[in-house]
This record gives structure tokens, sequence and C-alpha cells, in this order.
């Protein structure tokens, strides 16, 4: 066995601090004061999203070994990074309008709309669309990812199959996803899930984990929406996007969609 002879990690080369910081390069004119905020809270952003996706691939492997316990204390984990989430708009929004035109034409074709991480946690959560496939450069990591992610079984997948476990009569249709399907309302699905709630308290628990990560999903794009409407109104978003209306009509559009219908049932 040969001898590790790297030097120690010390707290800089551990966290790649030089990297790091090298990373915010701002490009208006001086530069503009505020185009550093703006970098590094999406480029936080960024960062939440890797983690979200890498704690959202435990989520359902726990799942899939019926570790329901771990798989809820993960829930838990995301749950509070989306509130993390939402608390930094409140940073972006001291950011005023005029202070953000300052250097927006500097932002050139570049939107969040772009995002693949993001695009990744709505793939993984059910919310699967071809063109935001097509908008990543061919034979890149970003398509790559896109393309795996939608072809793979969804958070709910991994939910009513852990429920088939439980002695629950899922139908088999219901496990595997099928190509341009979003999670659509079932009665079947609905019928179960009222078994659940009546009958069996720690399953029940879990949906009501899933109905907290779904408003919580809602409530970040709400705010994101608004704190885009408060800065640039009703302009076009950069990229090609439209802004603030595109993102109002993401709202309100639940990713489990069974768990709310039933609520009038219980």
């Amino acid at each position: 066995m040969s001898e590790d002879t790297s030097p120690a990690a010390t707290y800089g080369s551990y966290l790649k601090i030089e990297e790091l910081l090298s990373l915010q390069q701002p490009r208006s004119a001086g530069p503009e004061h505020d185009e550093m905020l703006f970098i590094i809270i999406h480029q936080v952003y960024e960062l939440w999203f890797k983690e979200l996706l890498h704690e959202f691939d435990r989520v359902m492997r726990l799942l899939e070994e019926d570790e329901l316990h771990r798989a809820q204390h993960t829930l838990k984990r995301i749950l509070t990074i989306l509130k993390v989430m939402v608390a930094q708009l409140d940073i972006l929004e001291t950011m005023t309008p005029l202070e953000f035109l300052s250097f927006r034409e500097r932002l050139d074709a570049a939107s969040g709309f772009q995002s693949d991480q993001f695009r990744q946690i709505e793939f993984l959560l059910g919310l699967k669309a071809e063109q935001a496939i097509r908008r990543m450069p061919e034979g890149g990591r970003a398509r790559a990812a896109l393309e795996r992610r939608y072809h793979e079984p969804t958070l709910w997948h991994a939910f009513l199959r852990y429920l088939s476990r439980e002695r629950y009569d899922v139908p088999q249709s219901h496990f595997e996803p099928k190509a341009n399907a979003l999670v659509e309302p079932s009665p079947e699905i609905q019928q179960i899930l009222v078994e659940v709630y009546h009958r069996d308290v720690k399953n029940a628990e879990l949906c009501e984990r899933l109905v907290d990560l779904d408003e919580g999903l809602q409530e970040w794009r709400y705010r994101h929406a608004k704190m885009v409407e408060r800065t640039i109104g009703t302009r076009s978003g950069t990229g090609g996007s439209s802004g603030a209306a595109y993102l109002r009509e993401t709202v309100g559009h639940p990713i489990f969609p069974d768990l709310w219908a039933i609520r009038s049932r219980l």
C-alpha cells in the first residue's frame, strides 16, 4: 500500500477557498456595486441546488430500502434548505430596480431560466419537459444530466413503490415514469392515501412531509416570482424568458396533486 504523501488539509485547501473566491467576476464597468451581490446569491443558489439533488437522491434510495425514519430525517433537511433559499430572496430584494438595471445589460443571454440543476430538481419531482433538455448544448454535462433525470423514476414513484411494499394495493402502472407525462391526479391513488391517513400513522407522517415539500417549493416559486416582478416589473427576462409572467405561471401548481385532492375527504 502506497503512503499518502499529500500535505495535511487546511481550511483553505479543503474548501478550495482560493478557487472559490476567484469565481465572482463582475462584467460591468467599475464594477457596479450590486453586481457582486447578484453573482454571489446566484452562485449560492446553484450550490443549494446541488445539495438538494444530493439529498433527494438519498431520500429515494432510503425509501427503496424501506428506511422510513432516515428518509424522514433527510426530508426534514430538504425542507430546511428550502426555507434558507426563500430567506436568501430577502437579501436580493435589498437591491433596488435601478441598482439592478445598472448592470443588467451585461448579463446578455444569461438567465436563471437556464439553470440545469433547478430543472433536474423539477424532473426528479415529476415536472418533466423535453424542451428543457433541448435548451442545453448537445454533448455537455447539463444535457446529459437532464436526459438521465428525464428517464429515471421520480420521488413520487419511489413513494408509491414504498407504499406497495407496505401492503397497499398500488397499481403497477403507477410505478414507472412515462415519457412526457406529468404526475396526474388518480382516484385509485387518492383512495389509498385516504386509507393511509385513517389507519396508518407512520406513513401518514411521511405523506405530510411530502405535502410540506410541495408547499415549500410553491413558496419559493411565489417569492421568486414576486422578487422578479418587484425588480424588473413586466419587462422580459434575460435569456429570452418572459420574466415575471413566466414565473407566475409556475406558481400554485402542486407537484403531488393526489395529496392535495384528498384534503376534503379526511
